[in-house]
């Protein structure tokens, strides 16, 4: 086991573990297991209580929560694989090798110079001959060594602008969310650290958005033909927001958005376009031709400084949307 654990305590923690899962709903797959293993050992407790904290607003695990859970605390997502790192340490090798050789090759042409510059102004017609001679053996010997290392500068650019088109798969993989493709809880954090160095009081205004009823539609259509809806939701509140803010998937069927220097009366006016926005939508399918549901979206709108318990404001903002979306939908409310 993981943490050394004795048979019979290993197998107590098993069955806890076990247990745990059918309170939650969720099979004994091995990325539920291992979630919920680390919850029931306790050791992890920023894990528990990013699950506790999604249980308190009333919000089933479901499948996308426990592989963000899976990807951020079980496989550490962050750390790039080793051969990208090893390929890039080695073309900065390259790089430092080269720039060492042309300095060394400009160095000996400037001695060369310098040594048969008193010979050019001597009246010996022998030593003007040597030093012409060695001066012109100097510049092409410098001219060749030059070329090889421009033809090396040509594959290091190669290499690297493979590692570039490489590394920005992976960050891909780190960043985005692949249904949906927008952010996701790791870009989240990093563009908070980002911004609160840069100022912690940076004033950001806070949307947050939930899919009205995406479980019924899911029951009744099937969960593809959900993350097809839900893909086509999140296309439409990306457009909205642009490179003006974070558009960021924070659960199954929740959005985040931050907006920094967005004053909160404007975040809303924003939260109303991207609403009537989704409410125009309509799908069909492009199989059978069917009329699929008609979708809304329920938001909560606020806003907060860098300095302030970010969790805690945004877990009131959902509060304010679950709350509301068991009397209505396709609203929105802001926080006072």
């Amino acid at each position: 086991m993981k943490y050394h654990d004795s048979i019979k305590k290993a197998e107590q923690t098993s069955t806890l573990t076990i247990k745990q899962l059918q309170q939650w709903h969720l099979p004994a797959s091995p990325i539920n297991y291992a979630i919920c293993y680390e919850y029931i050992i306790g050791k992890n407790p920023t894990l528990n209580q990013q699950i506790k904290q999604h249980l308190s607003l009333g919000k089933k695990l479901d499948e996308y929560v426990i592989q963000e859970l899976y990807k951020q605390y079980i496989l550490g997502q962050s750390t790039f694989r080793e051969e990208i790192v090893t390929d890039i340490d080695e073309l900065v090798d390259s790089l430092a090798n080269n720039n060492q050789q042309s300095m060394n090759c400009a160095n000996t042409l400037l001695k060369k110079l310098d040594y048969n510059i008193v010979n050019l102004k001597s009246n010996n017609q022998k030593a003007i001959s040597g030093a012409i001679q060695q001066i012109e053996q100097a510049s092409k010997s410098f001219r060749q060594k030059q070329q090889q290392l421009s033809n090396q500068l040509i594959i290091s650019k190669k290499q690297s602008q493979s590692l570039k088109a490489e590394l920005a798969e992976i960050k891909k993989e780190i960043y985005l969310d692949p249904l949906t493709g927008l952010y996701n809880r790791k870009a989240l954090n990093k563009n908070l650290e980002q911004w609160t160095l840069e100022d912690p009081n940076k004033q950001v205004a806070a949307i947050v958005v939930n899919v009205d009823k995406l479980s019924l539609v899911s029951e009744k259509f099937g969960g593809l033909i959900s993350d097809v809806l839900l893909s086509k939701i999140a296309n439409k509140i990306g457009s909205y927001v642009g490179d003006s803010g974070l558009p960021v998937r924070s659960g199954h069927d929740e959005f985040l958005i931050l907006l920094p220097e967005v004053e909160r009366n404007i975040a809303s006016e924003i939260a109303d376009k991207i609403r009537q926005g989704v409410e125009k939508l309509r799908f069909v399918s492009s199989k059978s031709g069917v009329r699929l549901p008609h979708m809304t979206i329920s938001m909560g709108v606020n806003d907060f400084t860098l300095s302030q318990n970010i969790d805690t404001v945004l877990n009131y903002t959902r509060t304010l949307v679950v709350d509301m979306q068991r009397h209505s939908s396709n609203k929105i409310t802001v926080a006072s």
